[in-house]
């Protein structure tokens, strides 16, 4: 049986100094691995917010450009429609061939710019309908052409780097429909 003292000896034992310098130097040792732990942890989280800043700082050089590129494409359009416009006997015509040239070396140097800043025409002739890049306007029935490939360009597509600027609008074949059907 516990008698009075053996309880008071056990009190006095908790409160030895040996007993609350151990148990002091536990706390801080717990301390210092959630400190370290929480400094990882911020360290870790200040690297990643950095990444993340570099990133969407690189992409808004790559891509600060976009609308203006945009209401470029709508020029560059213009532009080729008129020089298909132009008959044949009229390029041939001495008075009207500086016009010509001109519109001719317009297109070219807007080419250029556009190449130099990122921005390319996208392939769609031949080419199977991709709907990351192509829209689809109409079906063509042709037996010259596997079902799904573009047959038609409407208007050109672009892209400006890694990313859609304006999708090709096209026609895509479909199977031929059979005679007296």
């Amino acid at each position: 049986m516990m008698d009075e003292n053996d309880t008071v000896r056990e009190d006095t034992a908790a409160d030895a100094p040996e007993v609350r310098e151990h148990d002091h130097i536990q706390a801080m040792k717990a301390e210092l691995a959630e400190a370290k732990a929480a400094a990882l942890y911020a360290q870790a989280e200040t690297q990643n917010v950095r990444r993340r800043l570099e990133k969407d700082a690189q992409d808004a050089r790559a891509y600060a450009a976009t609308g203006f590129a945009r209401d470029m494409l709508t020029v560059a359009d213009n532009l080729e429609r008129a020089l298909q416009a132009i008959p044949a006997d009229l390029r041939d015509d001495e008075r009207f061939k500086g016009l010509v040239v001109g519109l001719e070396a317009t297109g070219r140097e807007l080419n250029a710019v556009f190449e130099r800043n990122g921005i390319s025409k996208i392939s769609a002739l031949g080419e199977k309908l991709d709907p990351n890049r192509h829209q689809a306007m109409i079906e063509v029935p042709t037996a010259d052409a596997e079902p799904g490939t573009i047959v038609q360009e409407m208007q050109a597509g672009y892209m400006i780097r890694d990313r859609l600027l304006r999708p090709a609008l096209v026609g895509v074949a479909k199977a031929a429909e059979p005679v007296g059907a």
